[in-house]
């Protein structure tokens, strides 16, 4: 049966008709050191132009070599043909094991630790021993040209309100290098990395293809997510949690996307990739039946590796590699970026698509926005990998300044028919060839299923632009994997896991119904919970000095926990009125000792030295009388409502001595004497 669905309305597509499998992998990192160094995991905030220039920078190359079954990974490959050299910037948490020139150390203890403790709360199997593995990659991103990743456990779940998801594994590995720039050189692209992120541990969790739909792939996000920052001991912030899905319909193939940060997006993602498979797959076969080629059936399994061979002998035979220099068809352009480019001795390469007018399509968008589904968008994808900014081609044409003369010199040159399409790149010439090579093979697909490969979230000002994607290399296979001879295998001992699984961090649920007996408001113990101050909360109000809870969680959220000794001993002090409030700040910023007993005998000493101990009852009705004095008119216009505005003109009579709490009840008590 033919799938169904209109591909310009996503949301409409019905996951369970169209053969619809979804895994998700979720890359987190951890709150500890860096794995195979021991250096710590800082990592600074800055662009190019921020880096201090006494910072070391190193320039290199890398090479795609034979894994531990002789061949050559596809990605690396296909990485190795973009002709990329690497600039790497060494950040004072980076040293030469992350620059490849030493080797590495054993795994980080406390790493291995996290990882077994997410593995047991998702109730999977640990491996009996962990062996490090090298993962090639090509792109830069590791100085090494490979990424060391251990597997540490299997066959766990977690569950989601939309059913139970099965965990295939979980790895502790390290994090790249981060990418601050690319330029281009005459002889290919150069691009700079800083080495901080390097190393840094990640948690790598893959599910299996249980996800039944694009909103289960959100509920399952949100779950692992949720469990994740249970542990209390994994990296916050923006960047340091990645979310990549694994989709397919049947009759489409596996693909892997990039670039899910944001939740939200997730649903929208995933259908718009189910719309772009299924209008690849109505392509391919309209494309086969126009060359008399047999069918392709709408589910993967049933394809026939001859006929798909076939298919492909006739794609090759049908579409050429042919490279045509049409720079002085285009001399005349209007098009200022043409111009320009020539001008600087770029060319402009042209390669025929026969059979493809009007395959390629136009911009359009879907009933929700995005753009939609089209063949013109997958050639540019291609052509990008090379490093150009993209190609021009027949469908969209004339336009962008190339007019329609123009155009019809470059169908007679070619000597093309009204069937036939062309595609056109402008970059040097080594480039626009490289270029116009990805175009050809990624035409001669259109021929068969969508290929297997790494795609990427558009994105535009850090938010995806509209949940659209693009090509970002082949789909890596087994041959990238070898062991990693450097790193000794670590044995999971029994007595390690019981210990692990007897000692399992509080749940979101559990530490949420845990505060729920202290009298703090709901808008602070949501604000605790988010930002995992719960345990803080429970040690000051439970501790030897039993700080009141409501004070205790205002001065958490308040102040945060750079010196939580000095602040919870500051509270105790304020509670009881040896300080007023005015003197918690600097005191807290001064303290130097963790010590509770010493802490208690600066405090009140310094409290009294520097006038930050309270005001007596006495002086502050004084205060009071002569402020109600000065503002009595206001009083009788405001009633009780005039309470907030004097509060502050008492206080500052005082010099910030008294108690807020004292004052306002005085306060109250001699206004409503006065309005009786």
């Amino acid at each position: 049966m033919e799938p169904m669905g209109d591909v310009h309305a996503p949301s409409t597509l019905d996951p369970a008709a169209l053969g619809f499998m979804c895994g998700l992998e979720i890359h987190q990192q951890l709150a500890t050191g860096k794995l195979h160094s021991r250096m710590p995991s800082e990592l600074y905030e800055f662009g190019m132009d921020d880096v201090p220039p006494e910072w070391v920078v190193s320039k290199r190359k890398l090479r795609a070599s034979q894994g531990e079954s002789g061949s050559i990974d596809v990605a690396a490959r296909f990485e190795q043909k973009r002709n990329r050299s690497f600039v790497y910037i060494q950040s004072p948490n980076s040293g030469l094991i992350e620059m490849d020139d030493a080797p590495p150390l054993a795994h980080d203890e406390e790493a291995v630790e996290v990882v077994l403790t997410i593995s047991a709360m998702m109730d999977a199997k640990p491996v009996p021993a962990m062996q490090a593995m090298r993962k090639t990659v090509v792109d830069g991103s590791n100085t090494s040209g490979f990424q060391r990743t251990t597997l540490a456990s299997t066959n766990g779940k977690i569950s989601t309100p939309s059913g139970d998801v099965r965990i295939a594994v979980i790895c502790l590995e390290e994090d790249s290098a981060r990418k601050l720039d690319s330029s281009k050189t005459p002889t290919g692209e150069m691009v700079t990395y800083t080495l901080d992120r390097l190393g840094v541990p990640l948690v790598e969790i893959a599910t299996e293809p249980d996800i039944t739909s694009p909103e289960h792939a959100k509920e399952t996000a949100l779950a692992l997510g949720t469990l994740l920052r249970d542990t209390r001991r994994v990296r916050r912030g923006l960047g340091s949690i990645r979310q990549d899905l694994n989709v397919s319909l049947a009759c489409g193939d596996r693909v892997e996307i990039k670039g899910c940060q944001d939740l939200e997006w997730i649903p929208k993602i995933i259908r718009l990739e189910m719309a772009r498979q299924l209008h690849m797959y109505r392509l391919a076969n309209e494309l086969r039946e126009e060359a008399g080629l047999p069918p392709l059936p709408s589910d993967r399994r049933k394809t026939e590796r001859p006929v798909e061979n076939r298919v492909a002998l006739a794609a090759q035979s049908k579409i050429p590699l042919e490279i045509y220099d049409v720079s002085e068809t285009l001399s005349g352009c209007d098009s200022t970026r043409v111009i320009e480019a020539l001008g600087m001795g770029e060319k402009a390469l042209c390669v025929p698509l026969p059979g493809f007018s009007g395959k390629m399509g136009s911009k359009e968008k879907d009933s929700e926005g995005a753009q939609a589904p089209r063949l013109g968008r997958e050639l540019a994808s291609a052509a990008k990998l090379a490093g150009v900014a993209g190609i021009f081609h027949s469908d969209e044409l004339p336009a962008y300044g190339i007019s329609q003369d123009q155009v019809d010199s470059i169908i007679r040159e070619l000597s093309l028919s009204d069937a036939d399409a062309f595609a056109i790149c402008i970059a040097p010439q080594w480039q626009a060839e490289l270029a116009l090579e990805s175009v050809v093979s990624r035409a001669r697909l259109a021929y068969h299923r969508i290929p297997q490969e790494v795609r990427n979230v558009v994105i535009r000002k850090g938010q995806p632009e509209d949940g659209t994607t693009t090509a970002m290399r082949p789909l890596p296979g087994g041959a990238r994997m070898y062991p990693e001879t450097d790193v000794p295998v670590l044995e999971i001992l029994p007595k390690k896991w019981d210990e692990i699984c007897e000692s399992l961090p509080l749940s979101s649920l559990q530490r949420a119904e845990r505060i729920d007996s202290y009298d703090i408001s709901q808008n602070q113990k949501e604000s605790i919970l988010n930002n995992e101050l719960d345990d803080l909360l429970v040690e000051g109000a439970e501790g030897d000095l039993k700080v009141p809870a409501k004070a205790w969680a205002s001065a958490l959220l308040e102040f945060g926990i750079s010196n939580i000794r000095a602040l919870e001993v500051a509270i105790h002090l304020r509670e009881k009125g040896v300080m007023t409030r005015e003197g918690v700040s600097p005191l807290v910023a001064e303290a130097q000792s963790e010590d509770t007993d010493h802490l208690l005998e600066w405090m009140t000493s310094e409290a009294s030295l520097r006038g930050f101990t309270p005001a007596g009852d006495n002086e502050v009705e004084t205060a009071v009388d002569e402020v109600m004095k000065e503002r009595e008119d206001f009083i009788r216009e405001r009633g009780q409502g005039a309470i907030g505005p004097l509060m502050g003109v008492v206080m500052g009579k005082l010099g910030g001595s008294a108690d807020g709490k004292v004052v306002s009840k005085i306060l109250r008590e001699k206004i409503s004497e006065m309005l009786e």
